[in-house]
């Protein structure tokens, strides 16, 4: 299945299917979960990346149990617009994931969502940094997810 934009995502996913989420890192995956109705993005876990194979197989695990029927992954664009080797990489693993599962997958732009959660979770949580560390990954996902299913429900 191809790379698709957000309403083509939303028009492709079975009644009832939920939608993941990635906040893709260079050491780890954060993840989040859509509810069935498509309105609310949760965090889910962060997983500590390794080669690609093992990531997908976990991905695909995960799919399988909250019942996925498509996949947003956050997109690094650049302040001024650009792409750079970020966004190369996150393609790159989109087309990888593309030939081992068949699931839409559609990009969400990510600018900003980690200092937008950072602040959250130092001024509102008032979380420790070991803390924030340990969560900042899977909530940036859950951010990106809902600006997807945002973006979704207006199309």
């Amino acid at each position: 299945m191809p790379i698709v934009s957000l309403a083509e995502l939303r028009d492709a996913l079975p009644r009832g299917a939920r939608v993941m989420g990635l906040d893709l890192g260079s050491k780890t995956i954060g993840l989040a979960l859509s509810d069935a109705g498509l309105s609310i993005a949760s965090p889910l876990e962060t997983l500590k990346r390794k080669k690609f194979t093992a990531d997908a197989e976990a991905l695909k695990a995960l799919i399988d149990k909250h019942g996925v029927g498509g996949l947003v992954l956050g997109l690094p664009i650049n302040m001024d617009g650009t792409e750079g080797p970020r966004c190369q990489s996150t393609r790159q693993f989109a087309a990888n994931l593309m030939e081992k599962f068949d699931i839409p997958i559609a990009f969400q732009d990510e600018r900003l969502s980690t200092a937008a959660v950072e602040r959250v979770l130092i001024g509102e949580a008032d979380m420790t940094r070991k803390r924030r560390g340990e969560v900042v990954d899977k909530v940036a996902a859950a951010w990106i997810l809902q600006g997807a299913l945002d973006a979704m429900a207006l199309k």
